[in-house]
């Protein structure tokens, strides 16, 4: 297989850009991440795909849950902020308002959205586990008119030489 091919392929699948967040035991991590599917109505289920090299991964295979926070499409400077590690100061994350969610994980203020599951499943295949989260509380942060997807900061809306995957 052609590696430029596959890697133009494989970056013609469609992201959408979040911020995940996990906390345990006073340890809070977040990161940007594109690698998000629902995949189940009943229950709700959400899966994320997680380097597992990473803080994040480890925060969240001890806390066994974490917090999707939906970016929106003029979040773009807070995608970049948590492309990085991020500290936290206060009641702020990388300079973020949060509060603590139901599983204790942070809920980003100033996002449109969040989903915050429980982690019933983790596949750890290649340099990434797949997550697979039960939706336990969702919450909206403003009114969303229209379709609810066209609010969502996408990873094309940040330039065209910015990619992951492939």
């Amino acid at each position: 297989m052609d590696a430029q091919t596959r890697k133009t392929a494989l970056r013609m699948i469609p992201y959408g850009l979040y911020v995940l967040t996990a906390a345990t035991d006073g340890e809070i991590a977040a990161g940007a991440v594109n690698w998000v599917t629902q995949a189940s109505f009943e229950p709700p289920l959400v899966v994320v795909a997680v380097r597992a090299d990473s803080h994040l991964h480890g925060v969240i295979r001890q806390a066994q849950s974490f917090a999707l926070n939906v970016l929106r499409k003029d979040q773009g400077n807070l995608a970049f902020t948590f492309f990085k590690p991020v500290k936290r100061e206060g009641q702020t994350l990388g300079g973020e308002p949060f509060h603590p969610g139901v599983t204790g994980a942070p809920i980003l203020e100033s996002t449109p959205a969040f989903i915050e599951c429980r982690v019933v499943e983790a596949v750890s295949k290649g340099d990434h586990t797949v997550f697979v989260g039960e939706v336990v509380d969702v919450g909206l942060n403003e009114e969303i008119e229209g379709r609810p997807d066209e609010v969502t900061l996408w990873l094309r809306d940040l330039g065209e030489n910015i990619f992951y995957g492939g």
